[in-house]
């Protein structure tokens, strides 16, 4: 059974020494961790103690991080400390739609104010 972890305990380690961070409603100690980051320990420090759900989606990690990031789970968020992050869409993605959208729009007039 998974240890739950309520968000008052996660907000104690937010030093060096303890490093837990919550991605996703789960709760990670990333302590030993902080030396190996490929952004750099304060990349982790900065979310310690509190959710870095939307920062680490922001930075669009690989699978081979998501899986490591197993390795550090020590438990999962109390429910009732449980929050739903809504994690943005990145421009790309928004200008991808944009384009997506635009060139349907496009062969739509083309096709219909060109027949005539």
């Amino acid at each position: 059974m998974a240890r739950i972890i309520s968000l008052e305990e996660v907000k104690k380690h937010r030093r060096k020494s303890s490093v837990w961070i919550i991605i996703h409603n789960d709760v990670y100690d990333v302590t030993n961790f902080l030396t190996e980051h490929p952004g750099g320990e304060d990349s982790l420090l900065d979310v310690a103690g509190k959710d870095g759900s939307r920062e680490f989606e922001d930075v669009g990690h690989s699978d081979d991080a998501r899986e490591l990031l197993k390795k550090y789970k020590i438990g999962s968020l109390n429910p009732e400390d449980r929050i739903s992050v809504v994690l943005p869409c990145s421009k790309l993605k928004w200008a991808l739609l944009a384009l997506a959208g635009a060139l349907v729009v496009g062969i739509v007039l083309k096709k219909y104010l060109g027949s005539k």
